[in-house]
């Protein structure tokens, strides 16, 4: 499901510890790290996706986790055409994503990487806030660079609301 201009609906997910620091996985078979993230299905909005995904992806249910905050618009990011499945060149030219901020109220031990049948992750740790982007794929980096700079001030208020 594309829109108009040729990017794929996606929700892209921060999860935080009560440290902030944030989920880090690593795609398997690959180097490569990344935040949980996964396209919006046909009548699907964006939050529901994104508890799908949170599931599928990390082993999370709505139970262990606080949504903090999301991004207010789409972040848009353009994939590489040598990236592109050749039935999808002319019309795919990325994603756009809405990103949210979680907090982990559950424990370490509720992370399951095998919770579906075709997992992203084989490893996963966690990582300051300000995680390293040149680890990230570089057409991403803009995009986590931006969720992460918008999204921060929800962990000032999460703080904030927790000291009272």
């Amino acid at each position: 499901m594309l829109d108009r201009e040729g990017y794929r609906p996606n929700v892209g997910i921060i999860l935080c510890n009560a440290k902030n620091e944030v989920f880090w996985g690593k795609r398997i078979r690959e180097h490569a790290w990344q935040f949980p993230q996964g396209g919006i299905k046909r009548g699907e909005t964006p939050e529901q996706a994104m508890y799908r995904e949170l599931h599928e992806e990390v082993g999370l249910t709505a139970e262990h986790v606080r949504i903090l905050g999301r991004t207010k618009d789409w972040l848009r990011y353009d994939v590489p055409t040598h990236w592109i499945k050749r039935e999808w060149r002319g019309s795919y030219k990325g994603q756009k994503q809405i990103w949210y901020l979680l907090r982990l109220v559950g424990r370490d031990s509720d992370v399951c990487l095998r919770a579906s049948d075709h997992p992203e992750f084989d490893a996963w740790r966690w990582n300051e806030y300000w995680v390293p982007l040149d680890a990230v794929i570089e057409f991403k980096r803009e995009v986590y660079r931006l969720a992460l700079v918008e999204l921060e001030r929800f962990l000032e208020v999460d703080r904030t609301v927790r000291r009272s």
